[in-house]
């Protein structure tokens, strides 16, 4: 019964949506008040019901009812609960249920929060994310219904994907998902002001929260699945440029693009076509990474493989809202006139710069993406596009905008005086020099990566800090230190956020430089030397797990005769989805990982071993989550929150008649 309701709230999710699309965007067009105001509680309503929708469906794979189609084929009864949960959007079915919750809840925040915004432009933004919703729930409920019932129930069910039995993909879809279908707030919000014909720095400083919030959400959720990739997959390395993870991280760029062109739209009321185009194409990507990961045309560890004609749906929804969006977009190009005048050295030059590297970056990562596709499609031929390709076109991009960075954030608007800026950043220049010198000196015949890489993380960083403490203006020491307090929580943010890019650019390039790899056969009892340790295999024995059987072994780890760690690599047998996994055992440091995995039993009697030392891994992760709390403090920021300063005074509405 509960899963009928479920399946019932989500039929009258969708003809919820149908209301919260249509009757709000006449209303604004016809300045009827009383319709614009059905927004607020049709937002509401629908995120209510789809919340009671994921609640019968979460209920389902609690109590193992294998009578849901679902749940046989993604849940089994000896499986844990964390994983009996997570298995809800461990799959097409019931991720797609979750990405319509999160969209209804984004629209339901929109109606919450949005008490600063113009009536007409919050109805049309509400109905945008309605017409979305329409769409994806039309798709679910047609071609990949979650509530389908078995005719015959069997005793049990056939268990989860094992590599998606891990607690980091149980927290990385939803956080994922809120970046995803967070991006589309501020497509709604670029279509509503096309539709009224007017965006202006108010459209601006409205804007940045919503797109603050999705990319925020985004990167923990990219960062989770790194970090996944790295202890689950046991491939040693933390981005392999899986079409999945490529399919997460252009949206990523884009979204950090329009964060950057809408404060000169909010600022300078210029670049506002090129900052609806972000606004368009950002979201446009998310669901270009929705239709890679559930068309089943290009494969991937973590893709969801599924009938390509399900693919077909996603394009035709893509078509439509990214295609009429830009119709749109092109209709309306004499209302986004810009107003702003800048000097070529200015700080708007210096955004267009950045957006222009961001949005680059993002186009060379979508065409190694899809080339293999387009080869085969073309030409019939198989191709790989693999890490050389992306590592040696993406990179040089990322290198220029980490120089840019510092000096771009310190100018000036309008016209600035670039000699004034580059002098205050002398010292973080010296300081970034010094450090490159140091590790060239200290590394003896290897490649220059690891030394540039912490040239150009700690220019970002140093310059970061040089900025703010720039904030604090003149005069006595202690007294500038007392001002940073009191500098607004956006400054802080900002330089928060640009120096955790610096220690991430700095962490992934000394991990790839720096890093010692070994492969051997080892027998129980034997030691060997990496990068000083000295690991140890003492044992490998067979156990059994909740739902897996396993081959575990114990690897002591000394340095100079003092322990230091003991790790139990693994390798995984689930027996009811008859798939292997490989689980590392690492010791975690501050300046290091210790990374050791157990391969297959070899003609000799001896174990395959695997392990690598990987210098400044866990800065990778620490430098993401460093760029999220950056944001999170930008948005804790009063500016943001109400949009100080963006109020309009209301459209004169009319009753309806």
């Amino acid at each position: 019964m509960i899963v009928e309701l479920g399946h019932f709230a989500l039929i009258l999710a969708l003809c919820v949506a149908l209301v919260q699309t249509v009757i709000p965007l006449i209303g604004a067009q016809r300045r009827w008040a009383h319709w614009m105001a059905i927004a607020e509680p049709a937002a509401v309503a629908q995120f209510v019901l789809l919340c009671a929708s994921f609640a019968a469906l979460t209920y389902a794979f609690v109590v193992s009812d294998f009578s849901v189609r679902l749940v046989v084929l993604n849940s089994h009864t000896y499986k844990p609960m964390i994983y009996k949960v997570s298995g809800v959007w461990g799959n097409h079915e019931g991720s797609l249920l979750l990405w319509v919750l999160i969209l209804a809840l984004f629209g339901a925040c929109v109606a919450w929060f949005g008490s600063n915004l113009p009536p007409t432009l919050k109805a049309r933004v509400i109905a945008v994310q309605g017409s979305i919703g329409v769409a994806f729930l039309l798709f679910m409920l047609l071609t990949s219904n979650p509530f389908l019932r078995m005719e015959f129930p069997p005793f049990d069910g056939e268990d989860l994907n094992p590599l998606l039995q891990d607690p980091g993909l149980a927290f990385h879809p939803p956080f994922l998902y809120l970046g995803y279908v967070g991006l589309s707030v501020a497509f709604s919000f670029a279509v509503a002001a096309l539709i009224e014909g007017r965006v202006d720095a108010a459209w601006g400083r409205w804007v940045r929260p919503w797109t603050l919030a999705a990319w925020v959400f985004l990167t923990i959720g990219i960062a989770l699945g790194s970090w996944w990739a790295y202890y689950e997959l046991g491939w040693g390395g933390f981005w392999f440029w899986d079409p999945v993870e490529n399919a997460s991280f252009m949206p990523w760029l884009l979204a950090a693009a329009l964060l950057h062109s809408a404060i000169v739209v909010e600022k300078r009321e210029a670049l506002k076509a090129w900052t609806i185009l972000l606004a368009i194409l950002a979201f446009g990507f998310s669901l270009i990474g929705t239709f890679i990961v559930r068309s089943g045309v290009i494969t991937s560890v973590h893709a969801f493989a599924n009938d390509p004609e399900r693919g077909v749906f996603i394009l035709a929804i893509l078509a439509f809202f990214t295609g009429g969006a830009l119709t749109l977009y092109a209709v309306r190009a004499s209302a986004m006139e810009a107003k702003g005048i800048f000097a070529p050295v200015s700080r708007e030059a210096a955004l267009v710069a950045n957006n222009l590297l961001l949005a680059v970056s993002c186009f060379v990562v979508f065409i190694g993406t899809i080339w293999p596709l387009v080869a085969e499609l073309l030409w019939d031929r198989k191709l790989s596009v693999g890490e050389p390709f992306f590592n040696a076109a993406f990179s040089p991009f990322m290198v220029v905008l980490s120089l840019l960075l510092p000096l771009g954030s310190m100018l000036a608007w309008k016209r600035a005086q670039p000699g004034r800026t580059l002098r205050a950043l002398i010292p973080a220049g010296i300081l970034a020099l010094s450090l490159l010198a140091l590790a060239f000196a200290v590394q003896t015949g290897r490649s220059a990566l690891g030394p540039v890489g912490l040239a150009l993380g700690a220019w970002v960083v140093f310059g970061a800090m040089t900025e703010l403490w720039l904030r604090t203006g003149r005069g006595a020491v202690f007294g500038r230190i007392g001002r940073l307090a009191r500098l607004p929580r956006a400054d802080w943010g900002k330089a928060t956020s640009h120096a955790g890019l610096g220690v991430t650019v700095f962490a992934c390039a000394a991990m790839n430089a720096w890093q010692v790899e070994d492969i051997r056969v080892m027998n129980v009892g034997e030691s060997f030397d990496l990068r000083g340790y000295t690991v140890t295999l003492a044992s490998v024995e067979d156990a059994r797990g909740p739902n897996y059987f396993t081959t575990m072994a114990k690897m002591d780890i000394t340095r100079n005769g003092a322990e230091v760690a003991t790790v139990y690599p693994e390798k995984r047998v689930y027996p009811v989805a008859a798939m292997p996994t490989t689980e590392a055992g690492i010791d975690y440091g501050f300046l290091r990982d210790i990374y050791l995995v157990i391969g297959d039993q070899q003609e000799t009697g001896g174990w395959a071993v695997r392990s690598y030392f990987k210098p400044f891994a866990n800065w990778i992760w620490g430098g993401a989550m460093l760029m999220a709390l950056g944001g999170m403090i930008s948005l804790a920021d009063r500016r943001y929150r109400i949009a100080a300063g963006a109020k309009r005074k209301p459209v004169n509405a009319v009753p309806a008649e």
